[in-house]
């Protein structure tokens, strides 16, 4: 049976995906899911990549409701009756042939920065024993990127010797950066950002677990947003534009650093009101990826170590999260760390 874990990226008021029954777009993903399991084809392990907030997860537990279910879907679709008794199991993570790997809360309540070994060893005695109802087991791992060397090999032995009526949901925000042994014994299913119209259906869908959203912002937060729903609801929070363009402006001034004006953003971010920190995290994170995909190009830019540059951003921000670091000495080191890249 599944353990209880603490949704750790979980925004404030906003449901977990497992609770989220409603799916957005990739019309595409579910089309190829169904056409697989309608042939008695489904792959054993399918990677769900793409940018952070697009629903990857919320996917997942729909094809784990789905293949859990049995099928119990209309024609086409993946959706699984809420009324269903696999459907209200997923939903409170108590199905006894459902497995969900994800950073969980140490002794002192603090979440680690990665999936600890140990934990993903469970995979082997949860395949290794008789699905308890008959059927399918799966395990989503939310997230791989999420997963230290030891624990992506742990993974990787199960992968690839899967045993019958076995699914693995592996979701990854920069599948590209994973272990080419564990790509390859994937299926890769690649989601796509949303649209702005998706978005704001989205946002609109989450109105009856979140009331106090406010649809006057839905339009603008949703062209802001880059696709991302996770990243609407942070930008509708206190100041979340405000300091979004704040960090865009900055980010668009490099080499130049301005220090009244890092300053200034860092006192903001204090206190984290309203998801601050993420909100300046996911802009920086946005615009290296953007330079990495060729999306946005300076010409006087020339960004060195893109993988590196993006991997000491994302440690960071984890770091400051979890041990609760200044946030203004958090915005400085950012910023040093990009200067130094666009440099060399």
């Amino acid at each position: 049976m599944s353990e209880p874990v603490l949704e750790g990226d979980r925004l404030d008021g906003a449901p977990a995906p497992r609770e989220t029954p409603a799916l957005v777009g990739h019309h595409e993903a579910v089309a190829m899911v169904r056409e697989a399991w309608d042939a008695g084809r489904l792959p054993h392990a399918l990677l769900l990549g793409g940018p952070e907030g697009i629903g990857k997860a919320t996917f997942a537990y729909q094809v784990a409701r789905f293949v859990l279910a049995g099928g119990a879907a209309p024609a086409g679709s993946l959706d699984v009756d809420p009324a269903h008794p696999a459907a209200r199991q997923v939903r409170v993570l108590s199905h006894p042939d459902m497995l969900v790997l994800r950073r969980t809360p140490s002794e002192n309540g603090k979440l680690p920065t990665a999936i600890p070994a140990e934990t993903v060893r469970k995979v082997r005695s949860f395949f290794g024993s008789t699905a308890a109802l008959g059927g399918w087991r799966v395990c989503i791992v939310d997230t791989l990127d999420e997963m230290n060397t030891q624990g992506a090999n742990a993974l990787l032995k199960t992968l690839e010797e899967p045993p019958s009526r076995a699914l693995f949901l592996l979701v990854s925000h920069a599948p590209g950066r994973l272990l080419p042994t564990i790509r390859s014994r994937c299926r890769a299913v690649p989601l796509r950002a949303l649209s702005t119209g998706e978005v704001v259906t989205a946002l609109e869908h989450l109105t009856g677990a979140m009331p106090t959203l406010d649809r006057a912002r839905f339009q603008e937060a949703a062209e802001a947003s880059e696709g991302s729903v996770r990243e609407a609801l942070i930008l509708m929070a206190g100041e979340g534009l405000a300091i979004r363009k704040a960090t865009a402006a900055l980010l668009g001034a490099l080499p130049a650093i301005d220090p009244k004006a890092l300053h200034a953003l860092g006192e903001k971010l204090q206190g984290d009101r309203g998801g601050a920190f993420e909100n300046f995290v996911s802009t920086v994170e946005s615009w290296i990826s953007d330079h990495a995909t060729g999306r946005r190009h300076t010409a006087a830019l020339r960004l060195a170590r893109l993988p590196e540059v993006w991997e000491k951003v994302r440690r960071a921000a984890v770091d400051a999260d979890v041990y609760n670091l200044d946030r203004k000495t958090f915005v400085f080191r950012i910023f040093a760390t990009l200067d130094e890249a666009v440099r060399h």
